[in-house]
């Protein structure tokens, strides 16, 4: 796999990178001894960058990609996340981006993963009632103790990737960007990272899994699946997106690929680093294909014609949820 700079702070990492969340928890029944098998087979195919969270379990996904990277921790590119506390037990106390809290949740996050020190550590979510320089202010710190390398934010606004960047230089902005999820292009977001020469993450670039096209119906989704909870899986919006995305799929067959390699392949054209996530090397395996994949001008406005900006129905999340995104 190629190798290319997310950012200009120095960061290297694979084209493609491994989102893990699910390993752990929302989309159903999780398999450890797969889900770790999967990271195997990544790293084999040039993977280096696992994303994780404290929040994803919570807590368990940090332990699983620490016991999977254990002997080979120079080989990973470790990104997690804070900003969001839960108590011990594992229950959701709400946004936190204290310092105080930051401090110790980063001693955490290196508990559980096993090493000293942690690659790319976000922001996950902007706390409302902390100015952001305070939270990227006590990232900051871990980088000058050594306990973090570069720095990024995930989902906010374009004001805050200035302000958040003007603390300390800012290697990435993790946010949703796929066929579907295409918002960063009309809010500003997209124009400051390049400017300020900060990388993109994308994650969901299959759109939670629908342009997969494997999602027929929204039964398909176990009774735990965060899906059943999404708008863009219910109701009449089903129903419209899956006609979008049986368009993809017709442009995927001419081209001999399957549709989540066309949009993978999509996703990165526009110079972002997508994170597919899955907790199977099946799916691994054909989202890593995806790299070689070669999309010509006119496959490009093949796609734009049948999945333009906005083509999406539904929010992509519930009510609550999309509450706790900047901007």
């Amino acid at each position: 796999m190629e190798q290319h700079a997310l950012g200009s702070q120095g960061l290297v990492v694979g084209a493609e990178g491994l989102g893990c969340m699910g390993m752990s928890a929302i989309y159903g029944a999780t398999d450890d001894t797969e889900s770790l098998a999967t990271i195997d087979r990544a790293l084999e195919l040039g993977v280096t960058m696992l994303d994780t969270a404290e929040g994803y379990g919570p807590f368990t996904n940090e332990v699983l990609v620490g016991k999977a990277v254990a002997g080979r921790r120079e080989r990973v590119v470790i990104a997690t996340k804070t900003g969001v506390e839960f108590t011990e037990d594992g229950a959701l106390v709400g946004l936190n981006g204290r310092p105080d809290h930051i401090r110790r949740a980063a001693d955490g996050s290196l508990r559980r993963l096993g090493t000293d020190h942690i690659d790319l550590y976000y922001l996950h979510r902007v706390d409302p009632n902390v100015p952001i320089e305070e939270s990227v202010g006590a990232m900051a710190e871990l980088v000058a103790a050594g306990k973090v390398r570069y720095l990024g934010v995930s989902e906010v606004a374009a004001a805050t990737v200035r302000r958040a960047h003007a603390v300390h230089p800012l290697t990435a902005v993790q946010t949703e960007y796929s066929l579907f999820e295409r918002g960063i292009e009309s809010d500003g977001v997209r124009a400051v990272l390049a400017e300020l020469g900060i990388g993109l993450v994308a994650y969901s670039p299959l759109g939670r899994g629908f342009l997969s096209g494997a999602i027929t119906s929204p039964e398909d989704f176990a009774d735990d699946d965060f899906r059943r909870g999404d708008p863009r899986f219910q109701g009449a919006n089903f129903g419209r997106n899956l006609a979008v995305v049986d368009e993809v799929r017709r442009l995927a067959d001419e081209k001999s690929v399957t549709p989540s390699q066309l949009a993978l392949a999509w996703v990165l054209g526009q110079g972002a680093v997508p994170i597919p996530g899955t907790k199977r090397r099946h799916y691994l395996e054909e989202n890593v294909a995806a790299t070689a994949v070669d999309l010509t001008a006119d496959d490009i406005a093949a796609i734009e014609a049948v999945a333009p900006r906005g083509v999406a129905s539904g929010d992509r999340y519930a009510p609550h949820l999309m509450q706790t995104l900047d901007g």
